[in-house]
């Protein structure tokens, strides 16, 4: 990995996939919210586990399931130190969809009750929303939003508002938003959630990726990722909790690795973090995970987020140029994540995208799991690009170039 001539990360070499040429066309690969592309040294660390070390964890005395068992927790120590967590709290799940239903299952149907209010806000994903509403419907609790602004931004005074009825039980919010890219100010609202004893749940599935995050400094009771978007596998996303909540939650799966001792009527729990890990672990994708958490911590985090913020910033005043064309969310770089929204007066964004397509220009299109921030913004969808410590201003320049000619083949 090398940096380029005007400081910018040069990495694009490390990731097999962006060398795939589609009909004689290089791939400009501007999805990375949606998912990373992977680095040789994952693939290679997968490939390595499966040839060399595959066998069960935990229990084997023989060589290779001792080799296994060693790449799966020293994995996670990595990761756990990479985010400034404790090992023990820090919980492999399938994904950050997973690791947030098992709060809402484990500590919220023990927890929340009628009358209370768990509290969301309007640029959440489905998936830190829909298991909220399963909660509240059950337990006779009620859901409350934090508005989202005009310019993308939540307000800490309705924060304050909301937390001063004393009901607030828990507090859900994302770190940055999947469609407008705002960064919230996580560490200021966790506070301000723990001070009014409340509990606090951060989704970083797009903040781990392009922010330096340490778990202990936020101070969140929780704090959720998936690994696929931080250039890791599918199939494994992670829990940070405190050790206190943890201990007091009952389990979410039972079998396997979770339990202590079974008998005929009654079995007991294991340590953290195994509790909340029933069933055979997902043991390549750890060591996937690890490799990749190793790759960017090589790099180093303040130079993925400096390079996102140069990038950034540079396609936000390229895509003025195209006619027709409005931005979604905070006006500034400085104040989002790697992720640019847009639509352009006309066409709609699945048409946007699939004139991209034509160019082998990968956006999204859609409502990005989060049809309720579509509705505030009152749009049916928005066309999306968004960056990874992999995209070059080449890449942008090629995004606005074919959005210019999907302008005039529109007539526009």
């Amino acid at each position: 990995m090398e940096a380029g001539l005007s400081g910018e990360l040069d990495i694009r070499a490390d990731f097999p996939i962006l060398a795939r040429e589609i009909g004689g066309r290089p791939i400009v690969y501007l999805d990375s919210a949606s998912t990373s592309q992977k680095p040789e040294v994952v693939i290679a660390a997968i490939d390595n586990y499966y040839r060399c070390h595959n066998a069960n964890i935990h229990r084997g005395v023989y060589t290779l399931a001792q080799e296994a068992t060693e790449l799966f927790e020293g994995a996670r120590e990595r990761i756990a130190a990479f985010m400034g967590a404790e090992t023990a709290t820090t919980i492999f799940t399938r994904n950050a969809t997973e690791a947030i239903n098992l709060v809402a299952y484990a500590w919220g149907r023990g927890n929340v009750g009628p009358g209370d209010t768990v509290l969301l806000t309007q640029m959440e994903h489905h998936s830190n929303i829909v298991a909220w509403q399963i909660l509240a419907e059950e337990v006779g609790a009620q859901l409350r939003y934090l508005e989202v602004g005009d310019d993308g931004l939540l307000s800490l005074d309705q924060l304050d508002a909301e937390l001063s009825t004393g009901r607030v039980k828990l507090a859900a919010f994302t770190h940055i938003s999947n469609v407008l890219g705002t960064i919230n100010p996580v560490a200021e609202i966790a506070a301000r959630v723990r001070a009014a004893g409340a509990v606090s749940l951060v989704d970083g599935s797009q903040g781990v990726p392009a922010l330096a995050v340490d778990v202990a400094a936020i101070g969140a009771d929780f704090y959720v990722w998936t690994g696929h978007k931080a250039l890791g596998p599918t199939g494994i996303g992670v829990l940070h909790g405190r050790r206190e909540i943890l201990e007091s939650m009952r389990p979410f799966l039972a079998g396997g690795d979770m339990i202590s001792t079974v008998d005929w009527e009654h079995s007991t729990w294991n340590e953290l973090p195994w509790k909340f890990e029933a069933g055979t672990s997902m043991i390549a994708e750890a060591v996937g995970l690890g490799a990749a958490i190793d790759y960017l911590a090589e790099i180093g985090m303040d130079r993925v987020r400096a390079h996102e913020l140069d990038l950034t910033g540079y396609a936000l005043g390229r895509l003025t140029e195209v006619d027709g064309l409005r931005l979604i969310g905070p006006p500034g770089a400085d104040l989002r994540g790697g992720v640019i929204s847009f639509e352009i007066e006309g066409i709609h964004p699945h048409d946007i995208a699939e004139l991209a397509n034509r160019d082998n220009v990968c956006i999204r299109a859609g409502h990005h799991c989060a049809m309720p921030l579509m509705r505030r913004l009152g749009v049916p969808a928005t066309a999306r690009a968004s960056f990874g410590p992999y995209s070059m201003p080449a890449d942008v320049d090629a995004l606005v170039d074919t959005l210019k000619r999907g302008c005039e083949v529109f007539g526009l």
